[in-house]
Order: structure tokens, then sequence, then C-alpha cells
């Protein structure tokens, strides 16, 4: 029998799925026949008793087709996108999908909220006054049409079964399911219409994966499905074992961005990652030779200036400002209070707990810590130290934004723990690990 109950208990019994009940799941997602409660307990089970490879592909193409299924059939060059496992600082999104569209792919992006610890892509986007993170399908067409890119937030017309998950997800602690985290990504990526995909999937501390063991496992269910329904999808494993880039926190994190496009500054982890995607992006959709090839054009268009032009293009014709680039500050908000975290002693910045970094951002209001709850897009950290370097007690470690004083003071207070340093020189890790196609 079909019953929100009874398909929840056969998945918490290690049933494997048939196609109706995870069709009935999904429908009673979009529906609300699957109540909140209901949804979080059928999530629970997932996590716990996991699902087989044919159970996440039945769940993938319900949760795509319980909306809108784009195509692309008047553009005439490679449609390709790229999709993070979430992270601390993980802004890779805004510079690459500028960078490939520059290189002459077309680069729909939709894109998630934060979840648990992990900043969102379009929460960030709404740091920016005006920004609108959810046009119509239409105007997403259009725009991406006309400039080559655009970047929103998943629409109600987009995968609606896997938006109304997602959200529960985050406040159930089911996040880091490999079936759950594979179908979320597919059902949004493969409902957009691509040729191409390439993940970036994180590993370490910061990640949902912390274990190379558990990152690779993911990596090949993503590439194993997408692959399987005709997308051309390759996975990278990066680094999450400290903030990427010098930034974490919605605005910050997008003046980072306008300074990595218009070459102000870019820090050498988050430029490498940008890189070692930007590569089988452009490879696998024929834009270029090879590895030596797809290089040389990222670094063109970084020089002349072509993809900050298109990226600042995009803002503004998403209704965010003209001159996001000239002067960022101008159409977002700073916070109360800015102070120095400042190093307790000298020695060398030996480790980061970034999961404990991410969630005292989510503590400053920079996170959600319930389903729909507002942001404060101005708090977070910037002039972030990598691990490695050497420091002296009382120089400064990274930068603080707060709302106010005790919320600034509660985060120090943790930022103390989470940033660990040392006597010795720490091992310096990789921040790409593998590639699996």
């Amino acid at each position: 029998m079909l019953l929100p109950q009874e398909v929840i208990r056969a998945k918490r019994d290690g049933f494997v799925l048939s196609p109706d009940q995870i069709q009935y799941f999904v429908d009673g997602l979009s529906s609300g026949h699957f109540n909140d409660a209901q949804v979080g307990s059928m999530a629970m089970a997932i996590f716990q008793r996991g699902m087989q490879t044919q159970e996440i592909v039945e769940l993938t193409k319900a949760m795509m087709h319980s909306g809108q299924v784009l195509s692309w059939p008047e553009l005439d060059r490679p449609v390709v996108d790229k999709h993070s496992t979430g992270g601390v600082g993980d802004k890779v999104s805004f510079m690459l999908a500028a960078i490939v569209s520059a290189c002459g792919a077309y680069v729909p992006m939709v894109s998630g909220r934060g979840l648990g610890h992990t900043g969102g892509t379009s929460d960030k986007l709404e740091a920016i006054k005006g920004f609108n993170v959810q046009p119509s399908i239409s105007e997403f067409k259009s725009i991406v049409k006309e400039l080559g890119m655009a970047i929103i937030s998943q629409t109600d017309d987009l995968a609606p079964a896997d938006k109304r998950l997602y959200g529960i997800r985050d406040v159930t602690a089911t996040v880091e399911s490999i079936p759950l985290i594979t179908a979320s990504i597919l059902s949004k990526k493969l409902a957009s219409g691509l040729d191409a995909l390439v993940m970036d999937v994180k590993v370490g501390n910061g990640a949902m994966m912390h274990n190379i063991d558990d990152s690779v496992a993911l990596a090949k269910s993503i590439c194993n499905v997408a692959n399987g329904a005709g997308v051309k999808t390759e996975a990278v494993i990066t680094d999450m074992n400290q903030v990427l880039g010098f930034s974490a926190g919605n605005a910050l994190e997008m003046i980072e961005t306008v300074d990595y496009l218009t070459g102000k500054s870019r820090e050498s982890r988050l430029h490498e990652v940008t890189v070692a995607l930007a590569v089988p992006m452009l490879v696998n959709t024929k834009l270029a030779t090879g590895k030596d090839d797809a290089i040389s054009k990222v670094n063109k268009v970084l020089a002349n200036g072509s993809a900050a032009e298109l990226f600042s293009k995009m803002i503004a014709r998403l209704g965010g400002p003209s001159n996001l680039l000239e002067n960022p500050w101008a159409s977002m908000s700073k916070a109360n209070i800015i102070q120095d975290v400042k190093a307790s002693k000298s020695g060398y910045i030996s480790a980061m707990q970034t999961r404990d970094i991410g969630m005292a951002i989510v503590e400053l209001g920079g996170g959600r810590l319930a389903n729909g709850q507002a942001i404060d897009h101005s708090v977070g950290l910037d002039q972030i130290l990598p691990v490695g370097t050497k420091v002296e007690a009382g120089d400064t470690i990274a930068r603080l934004h707060a709302s106010t004083e005790d919320k600034a003071n509660v985060a120090t207070a943790h930022l103390f723990k989470a940033i660990e340093i040392g006597d010795q020189t720490p091992n310096e890790s990789p921040v790409i690990y593998q590639t699996i196609a």
C-alpha cells in the first residue's frame, strides 16, 4: 500500500524502494502529501540505509521531471555547468561561470542556498541590492542566450520536489547522504539541459565528505548517474581542510569575487581550483583541444577583462548595479562591527577546523538555523591567513564582521578554537586530489 508512513518504513527497514514508491515520495514532495516531519523521516531513512544505484537513478529522474525540463535548440555553442558539494569560502561558481562563458560556452547555472555550515551561491548573490535570483524561466533563458551565462537560484519550475527536500535536509542533519546529494544535484542539472557538467567534490573537515573514500564514492555516484543520462560529466576532488580564498560570508565573498575577476587579488588555492574546474568544462565541450589550450584560454579572458565584464553585465541584467566592478560596496551592506582576530601566540597556522568556522558564521547570522530563516549578508570573515602562515603573537589572522559586540565576542572565541597555531610548519595538503570521469 502506498502511504507515506509505509514508504518510510520500507526504507527504514532497509528495503530497496520500487520506482512506484520513489515516484510516490517525489509526488508527495511536490503536492505536500508528505508533510515536513515525514519528509525529514524519509531523508533520515535514506541517510541511514542508503540507496542502490538504480534507486538513485529513479529518484533523480523523478525529481528532474517534477517541474520544467529545459532544452536549448536555439543555441549554437555547448551548454555546460559546474556544481560544488559546498564548503566554507567557496565562491568558485562566480568566476568560473564568467571565465568559461567568456571562452565561448553557454553557462545556465542553477544554484542552491546554504546547507548546514556551507554558504550558498544564491545567498551570496542576494547580498547585492536589487539582484533577482529568481527570474522567470523565460527570462533566464533569454539572459543566457544574450550574455552566455546567468546564475540564478532554483526556481519553482525547475525540480520543485528537490527544492523542498533540499531545505528540509538542511535542518534535519541529513545533508551528507550520497544518494540524496547525487539526486539533488543531478535533478537540477539534468533539468537545465546540459551538454556537459563538472563536479567539484570537496573533501576535508569543512566538506560534507570528510575523507577521500567518501568523496570518491560520491564522485563516482554522480558521474555514473549523469553519464548514464547522456551528460558528459567529470568530477574533480578538491581540498576543504581550510577556508577557500581570503573570505567567508556572503557580501565579503562577492567582494573577493570582484577582486579576483578584476585582478586586484587572487588567492592561489582559489585560483588553482577555478582553473582545475575550467579545464574539463572547456575540453569536454571541445572549446579547448587539451589542458594547455584550456589554461591559455582561461588566462586570456582573465587578462583582457572579458570574464569580469561578462560577470558585471549579468549582475546588471538581473537587477543589480551596473558599477559592481568599480564600486562593489555601493550595493552591499557592511557589518556594524569590524574587528581583527589576533594570534594568541607565535608560531604557524597549523590547521583549521573549517566546519566550525562555517558554523561560527551561521551563528553570526550569515547562515540558517531554520528552514526559510532570513540571513545577514554583511557578516563573516575576511583577510583570513592560510594554513602554513608564520605569525607572531598579536598578528591579525582574520578580520571579523558582526552585527553586535556580543555576537563578535562569541564568534571570536569560536575562531580561537578553530584556527590552530603550532610550533612546526604543517605538512602541505594538496589542493587537487584527483579527477574522476
